[in-house]
């Protein structure tokens, strides 16, 4: 499986090699503030699936869980592009409005759902966390052999 996107500007450019780990909604309040309300939608790759091109800024931020979160994104236009935790380095958080349309991802699960707003619509045919959710495990990336 394989994704490209860009930015709003174009400035920045990726390509993704490999399948999603997890597709899911964040409800926390980092995300409604960074989103303007609602939940950031983001598809979760080996880091070693995602290559970007182009200057990114970053931002960083201790979540609710403890743990410190970059978030990159375009310094010209302000699309945001991929969130890291620093714990998990092996991971890429994929920003889903980043991603070319059309594409197969869609969110199999709703995080952080105790933060929502009373108003949220969360599909109730997903997988819902009322904090964080357990962490995907890795899988080999595009072109890595395994044993």
């Amino acid at each position: 499986m394989s994704y490209t996107g860009r930015c709003a500007c174009g400035k920045v450019r990726l390509e993704i090699t490999g399948s999603p780990l997890a597709v899911r909604q964040c409800w926390c309040r980092q995300c409604q503030y960074f989103t303007g309300g609602g939940p950031a939608h983001n598809a979760m790759f080996n880091t070693a699936d995602v290559k970007i091109e182009g200057e990114l800024g970053s931002h960083a931020y201790v979540a609710e869980s403890g743990t410190t979160i970059v978030r990159w994104f375009c310094p010209d236009c302000a699309t945001p592009v991929y969130v890291q935790a620093t714990t998990r380095p092996h991971f890429r958080t994929v920003r889903l409005g980043v991603i070319d349309q059309p594409h197969d991802l869609a969110p199999r699960m709703a995080i952080w759902t105790r933060m929502a707003p009373e108003w949220a619509v969360i599909d109730p045919k997903i997988e819902q966390h009322r904090g964080q959710a357990p962490v995907p495990a890795a899988t080999p990336s595009a072109g890595t052999k395994t044993s």
